[in-house]
């Protein structure tokens, strides 16, 4: 199996919206996604708990971790969330970076957005993988 590490600073937004897409569209004999940050806040933005509860995901039980290198050994690829100079960066890991606005402090509006971009290059991120649920 496969392991995808989403990541960002503060694992509260972008990675964790990637990661429940990911687990939602791939198929779970072939990968899973793994939503971490380089200094994780204390909880999921509230606004993007309510785009993804739109989307007919549950985020409420998730919880901003650290990415450490035990997560790093297992993962596959690194895909990091725009985040600039502070994405984390794992030397020999192969990594892709989906340059996204933060959604903290966003209007609603914005964060679907968001969203709905990340569903989109995550769709085509399975494709590409050959991983997608069929």
């Amino acid at each position: 199996m496969k392991t995808y590490i989403f990541a960002c600073v503060h694992n509260a937004g972008r990675s964790q919206m990637a990661a429940a897409f990911f687990n939602r569209l791939a198929d779970p004999a072939k990968a899973r996604g793994i939503s971490a940050g380089t200094q994780p806040g204390p909880h999921v933005h509230p606004v993007v708990l309510d785009a993804m509860r739109e989307a007919g995901i549950d985020l409420s039980a998730a919880k901003p971790q650290k990415l450490t290198d035990e997560l790093a050994r297992e993962a596959n690829m690194l895909i990091t969330m725009g985040c600039g100079e502070d994405c984390p960066y794992i030397p020999g890991l192969r990594r892709d970076d989906w340059p996204l606005p933060d959604p903290k402090g966003r209007p609603m509006e914005e964060v679907r957005q968001v969203r709905d971009e990340i569903r989109t290059r995550v769709e085509a991120l399975l494709i590409s993988e050959g991983i997608a649920a069929t």
